[in-house]
């Protein structure tokens, strides 16, 4: 006998939305310090790729307040595909800006210089993304909202940017290698693309639960829609979870 997929009960999908809500809160407020800080130090050292970081985190607070909006609304479904849409033009913005500024530096415009607060900014923000990050996406992922993993992403965007960001002003700290900084922002602008193009699409990971919609699923149907539906690793990071 085919087993029978229970969605979330009223309850369930009341807490859910309350924690995605404040998820969002979190990511709007450290973000909107994030980019003060990042914008700031990266003018005054003449980092593309510290500008470029805080131009991120501008782009994430859009992407948090899209999804803020969606869930401020009692059914926010009807809204998923705007949220989306406001997420992705963010992602595109972002990777344009980047792109001229990182090419303006390496044709000699300006070297970035030594940026003791932007090290410490990047360090911080790898500490603290991964936390957000998953939790929203397991919150998204119940209630089948692609809004609500795609804000994921961009948050686990930001924990590889930051990763990037030390790297690339570790570089030219260490050893003067000017040209560590706008390669940098190059992967930043890249990324940003890529997850711009999903979020247009759609893709907020893999296709929705069938557990947070309520729809029937045989143990079958369900290992061919993740089969097919899965294109990255963020459904097998979800099983892990789920495991």
């Amino acid at each position: 006998m085919a087993a029978i997929a229970l969605g979330p009960s009223p309850a369930r999908r009341a807490t859910l939305i309350r924690r995605v809500r404040l998820l969002v809160a979190a990511t709007i407020t450290y973000n909107l310090i994030e980019a003060v800080v990042a914008i700031t130090a990266g003018t005054l050292a003449s980092s593309a790729a510290l500008v470029g970081f805080g131009l991120d985190s501008v782009v994430e607070v859009a992407s948090a307040a899209a999804v803020a909006w969606q869930f401020s609304a009692a059914d926010h479904e009807r809204r998923e595909k705007s949220a989306l849409r406001v997420i992705a033009v963010s992602f595109f913005a972002l990777a344009a800006y980047v792109t001229l500024d990182a090419v303006r530096a390496l044709l000699g415009a300006g070297e970035a210089e030594h940026s003791t607060a932007g090290l410490a900014l990047a360090a911080l923000s790898l500490l603290v993304m991964p936390f957000l990050s998953a939790a929203q996406r397991r919150a998204g992922r119940e209630l089948g909202s692609a809004s609500a993993v795609a804000d994921s992403k961009q948050t686990l965007l930001c924990t590889y940017l930051s990763a990037v960001l030390l790297v690339g002003l570790a570089l030219n700290s260490l050893f003067g290698w000017s040209w560590a900084d706008p390669i940098a922002a190059l992967v930043i602008a890249g990324v940003a693309v890529k997850e711009g193009r999903a979020a247009w699409r759609g893709d907020g990971c893999c296709a929705p639960n069938p557990l947070a919609s309520g729809i029937s699923a045989t143990p079958a149907s369900a290992t061919a829609s993740d089969s097919a539906g899965c294109a990255d690793d963020c459904c097998r990071n979800d099983r892990k979870d789920a495991g």
